[in-house]
């Protein structure tokens, strides 16, 4: 995984077969398979070295499929499958290729997102848009509420349902996973917690991590999650950058109560730049025998790999027409399969004999996200500046029918009236602040 070899790679093949938008792809565990679930409602197995398709099969589920996984050590006759339908599903693949399929549990909305544990054929989590997390066992078959995520209290609103989009469990530590979701918080909580709590209505991380800048913002959300093999945490935000979190990086189980001192004085996160993540819940990854690179898709059509270290971006790719959803990495080799709004499944190698560079444009590409996302962030004015373009209109409108304004008026426009009218007292003026979308 030389900078050499990445600069290398370049388009080796397409896999064509679904008929809807590839929403999730996963190699098995010896890589020479690829399986992948669509809007289509089917699971397909590749040869992704051929391009060619091995079997496909119904999945059952009755609206698109957004994550598959193959349980490990099951010679990948198990699959598990999630779909906006809310359906967690199984599929056992038989000896004569054929696949019989079952629901295993449902959550009520949209589940992206599933976390197989690692080295285990038979336990996995499942976490859904109705914030709860959902621990699966193949040996009882049953479904279990682990935890109901919520927002942290705070004065200015009260707890309101955490809708999830991510969870991972740390390879180093298995007791351990992560959740993202409508939040700027990613959350980590030990799984012994809850399986001695029978109640599912716990919710009590043992840490958190958010960059400082984003702490009580209110339109950022987490869309993906992803762990290096060691246990350093990788955060893609919607319509904000993706940051790397060292474990010495968390804010603690309760982030709005954290000192102020305490805050400042924590480690900055390491931020990735360049892409955009607003359209659609995409992925983010590492990539390398020892997790040296970063990878993502983008709104613009194009994978950005950045290294790890300095976040120094050293390959960018047309990845689709339009937006770049879902990147995997081969578990042994230099290949990543991408999917994106485009019904097929794009295969990158080190195929090239050149060392490619990044393209002419990529300042423009760059510049272009950039625009686009300070374009959709909300205006912040706090309150002095409020009152200060009031103060303003009001002396432009008496200026207009030609009233002088006198000393007198001029001072009493420096009292509490507007801050009144605006719910604004004059004890908050420097800390109220009014968010414009």
């Amino acid at each position: 995984m030389s900078p050499a070899i990445v600069k290398q790679i370049d388009l080796y093949g397409k896999l064509n077969g679904h008929n809807g938008c590839v929403n999730t792809i996963q190699f098995n565990s010896s890589g020479d398979l690829l399986v992948s679930g669509s809007d289509d409602q089917k699971v397909m197995f590749w040869n992704w070295a051929t391009k060619t398709l091995e079997f496909q099969y119904p999945s059952g589920h009755l609206d698109n499929i957004f994550q598959v996984k193959i349980m490990p050590f099951t010679d990948d006759r198990k699959v598990v499958t999630t779909s906006a339908d809310g359906q967690v599903r199984l599929g056992l693949v038989l000896e004569n290729d054929k696949v019989k399929t079952k629901k295993l549990g449902e959550h009520q909305g949209r589940v992206h997102s599933l976390a197989v544990e690692p080295g285990s054929p038979y336990v996995f989590y499942s976490c859904g848009e109705d914030g709860f997390v959902q621990h699966f066992d193949l040996r009882s078959n049953s479904a279990r509420k682990l935890l109901s995520c919520s927002s942290f209290p705070d004065t200015k609103q009260s707890a309101r349902i955490t809708r999830l989009n991510a969870i991972v469990i740390d390879p180093r530590n298995p007791n351990y996973f992560a959740i993202g979701g409508s939040d700027e918080f990613a959350r980590v909580y030990d799984v012994r917690k809850y399986l001695s709590d029978c109640s599912g209505s716990l919710d009590a991380p043992v840490n958190t991590f958010c960059p400082r800048q984003l702490i009580e913002t209110r339109n950022v959300h987490i869309t993906s999650l992803a762990y290096s093999n060691t246990s350093e945490l990788l955060v893609s935000y919607n319509d904000e950058l993706v940051y790397l979190f060292e474990k010495n990086m968390g804010i603690g189980p309760s982030p709005l109560s954290a000192p102020h001192e305490d805050l400042q004085q924590l480690e900055e996160p390491q931020a990735y730049s360049g892409h955009r993540n607003s359209k659609t819940v995409k992925g983010v990854s590492f990539f390398g025998p020892h997790d040296e690179y970063v990878m993502s898709g983008s709104d613009c059509g194009h994978i950005f790999i950045w290294n790890k270290k300095g976040a120094k971006l050293v390959r960018v790719m047309v990845g689709d027409r339009h937006i770049v959803n879902q990147l995997e990495p081969h578990p042994h080799m230099p290949v990543i399969a991408t999917s994106g709004l485009a019904k097929n499944i794009k295969l990158w190698a080190p195929s090239s004999n050149d060392i490619l560079p990044l393209p002419h444009n990529i300042q423009e590409i760059m510049e272009s996200n950039r625009q686009g996302r300070e374009d959709n962030s909300p205006v912040i004015l706090n309150s002095q500046l409020i009152m200060h373009v009031l103060r303003l209109h009001r002396r432009q409108a008496i200026a207009h029918n030609g009233i002088r304004l006198n000393v007198s008026d001029s001072e009493s426009d420096e009292g509490g009236d507007e801050a009144y009218i605006l719910g604004l007292s004059g004890d908050d003026e420097n800390s109220s602040e009014c968010n414009i979308s």
